[in-house]
């Protein structure tokens, strides 16, 4: 587990990371959200010590990182895949990380397979793909078998069959009741993998939960329905205390409730419906929503005189 409690970092009078606190569980995977300049990379630092919090702090199973006697083994980590030395093969840097925390050698050909790159393990990394050093980064990240996994865009040169291979084994590694925290600006992958989100917007906590949760807070689901019978339909729902808007004359749409609750009032009824469609906004309009007075940067449109 990974629990932020009150973090702060401050530059000068810059303050970057603002009183977050939060928990990761073990057992799913986590994503962490937030547009760019909210303070995602500078909390990561501050959990592997690479940058000390100005107050607050935040732990791996109760301890800091630096405290941890064998952090590889506790915590694997990929912030940036790229700080690979150039001139190292696959299997020689794995060994060289391996060996300095006591690691059998037999463990660095293995996360090679793990991650397809057992093919090219003598291959210098300085000639790798954007991919491929993305997957060795992940291979990093896993030589120490460890009980938890922070992942900084772990997706960025991925190729479709590396995107499911990677979300595949993020699955399992939560499955096996690991704690899996990953930061990404896929919102479209991070809605298949993702149990819940933390989202945090300059610096400060914005919402943090399930992924339907999340999106609930912002866009209620909602469920279109068509009958031929459905201004008897509607006076049914709404008998039932459920609100209901008219779209058309044969097109209800519900709010709050499923499809499923919504067919059981019809069948009650002995209604035929035509359509029944449960919908909810994505997680990346939900996104948008939470975050849109939080935006650090935004993009604005020229429009020539």
């Amino acid at each position: 587990m990974i629990v932020s409690n009150n973090l702060t970092k401050r530059y000068g009078d810059e303050t970057v990371v603002d009183d977050l606190s939060f928990t990761v569980r073990p057992g799913v995977v986590t994503g962490f959200l937030g547009p760019n300049g909210a303070g995602k990379s500078t909390t990561m630092r501050m959990l592997v010590g690479l940058d000390r919090p100005t107050h607050g702090d935040i732990t791996i199973g109760g301890r800091r990182y630096q405290d941890l006697p064998d952090p590889v083994r506790h915590l694997g980590v990929m912030l940036d895949a790229r700080s690979v030395n150039p001139g190292r093969t696959a299997l020689n840097h794995l060994l060289v990380v391996g060996e300095t925390h006591g690691i059998a050698r037999a463990r660095a050909h293995e996360v090679l397979e793990m991650v397809g790159l057992g093919a090219v393990a003598d291959k210098r990394a300085g000639g790798f793909s954007l991919g491929m050093g993305q997957r060795l980064g992940i291979a990093t990240a896993l030589i120490g078998d460890p009980a938890a996994l922070v992942l900084d865009e772990p997706v960025n040169g991925l190729d479709p069959d590396g995107v499911l291979w990677l979300r595949q084994l993020l699955v399992r590694l939560a499955a096996e009741g690991r704690t899996v925290f990953l930061s990404s600006h896929l919102m479209s992958e991070l809605s298949l993998i993702a149990e819940d989100l933390v989202v945090i917007g300059q610096g400060r906590l914005l919402t943090a939960g399930s992924v339907n949760d999340v999106i609930e807070s912002v866009a209620p689901q909602t469920t279109r329905v068509v009958s031929p019978d459905a201004a008897r339909l509607a006076d049914a729902i709404q008998a039932s205390g459920i609100e209901v808007r008219r779209v058309d004359e044969g097109t209800l749409v519900v709010t709050g409730h499923t499809a499923r609750e919504v067919g059981t009032i019809a069948a009650a009824q002995g209604i035929t419906l035509h359509e029944l469609a449960t919908e909810r906004a994505s997680l990346e309009e939900a996104f948008m929503q939470i975050t849109r007075n939080a935006v650090e940067y935004t993009f604005r449109e020229r429009v020539a005189a």
